[in-house]
């Protein structure tokens, strides 16, 4: 973390990114804090939670915490991280655990990495932690291994920001003995633990998921830092890395089905993954707007607005004839692949299924056409 003295510039932020609970993302966090602290460093704790747990409680002591905003919701009361009064203290380094969380209704923000990003526009440099399964584009495959939908997640494109992602990582077989002696949670909590995430199968699947990722950042940022760096000369002049590599382009095909959510994510990491350009485009029929009813209008714009959440360009075009309008407008935006959903059969949408991917496979003979299938979970 920096020490200099500008508010001019932008924090840094550095994420601690595990797979489970009790991995010790937090520990972590606290130690790089009390390291901080024993070079002078004027570091604060914004946010903790440490789940009772007395290593991590430990490790705490001697840092100074920022109080918690007090709110009451629904006869409930709730405490949040006040950000404004981390804004008023202005440390160099502020330590915000649980990067996913969402907020309690009510506050300016809805998420907490939207207040970390406030905090990192005045030059508060962040240090921060976040399972795995919290990634946006995950969350389909997440729910297939482990048959829990995680809800609260964060945008892909605000971990790539990150100036660092650590993972912070620990054997399944060693969590679930720190799991059984309490070490992670209180023993009525850690026995339904036990029982129903915190199966072998799951953490072995998601620390895979953790590696991954983690390898995916690391080579994110190579490929970042050649890219400013001059290539071998040529005729023309040095061409940079990322702009060499930049080939490929995705058409990701919305509509109002509730598969479309799934489709985002999808195309959205593989579009990351080949750092390639990515459109999530919707046809328009060529009818008044008005007879197509309400609820369909809604769900397509919702899912419009989610990827354009997730930092995808979107477009809705019009034309009665769905296949030739998205293969036209892939070619004239030199999309290398198209994604489109197969969902089970149904009279939800006439524009789904064999016809209008045997059209578009058809059409785009130049592209590769992947057809993604709705995915079942297991039956138990």
């Amino acid at each position: 973390m920096s020490d200099a003295t500008s508010w001019s510039r932008r924090g840094t932020l550095r994420i601690y990114l595990g797979y489970a609970a009790g991995v010790g993302k937090t520990y972590q966090m606290l130690d790089d804090g009390q390291s901080l602290r024993g070079e002078g460093v004027d570091v604060v704790i914004g946010y903790l939670e440490p789940h009772g747990r007395k290593d991590t409680i430990a490790k705490a002591e001697g840092l100074e915490v920022v109080p918690r905003r007090k709110l009451e919701y629904r006869g409930a009361k709730f405490e949040d991280m006040d950000t404004d009064a981390v804004l008023k203290r202005r440390p160099r380094v502020c330590l915000v655990d649980e990067f996913a969380h969402t907020n309690v209704p009510g506050l300016e923000r809805a998420k907490r990495w939207e207040d970390v990003d406030v905090l990192l526009n005045v030059g508060i440099d962040v240090i921060t932690t976040m399972n795995v399964q919290h990634l946006e584009s995950l969350n389909d495959q997440i729910q297939q291994v482990t048959k829990v939908r995680v809800r609260e997640t964060v945008p892909d494109w605000v971990v790539q920001q990150a100036n660092e992602v650590v993972m912070v990582d620990l054997p399944p077989e060693a969590l679930l003995n720190r799991l059984r002696r309490g070490a992670v949670y209180a023993p009525e909590k850690a026995e339904k633990a036990l029982a129903n995430f915190f199966t072998e199968s799951n953490l072995t699947a998601l620390r895979e998921f953790a590696l991954r990722q983690t390898a995916h950042e690391l080579d994110a940022r190579q490929d970042e830092q050649e890219a400013v760096e001059p290539s071998s000369p040529c005729p023309d002049g040095p061409v940079p890395v990322a702009q060499a590599r930049q080939t490929d382009r995705i058409l990701i095909y919305v509509t109002d089905h509730p598969m479309s959510a799934m489709l985002i994510r999808r195309g959205k990491r593989v579009a990351d993954f080949l750092r390639a350009d990515c459109f999530a485009v919707a046809v328009r029929p060529e009818v008044d707007p008005r007879d197509v009813p309400l609820e369909r209008r809604e769900a397509l714009e919702r899912h419009l607005n989610f990827a354009h959440g997730l930092h995808i360009a979107t477009r809705t075009l019009p034309g009665g004839d769905v296949a030739r309008t998205l293969v036209e407008f892939a070619r004239q935006q030199r999309v290398t692949q198209i994604f489109l959903a197969r969902p089970q059969a149904g009279p939800q949408l006439p524009f789904f299924g064999r016809d209008l991917v045997q059209q578009v496979v058809r059409l785009a003979s130049d592209m590769q056409v992947t057809v993604v299938a709705e995915r079942r979970a297991a039956k138990q």
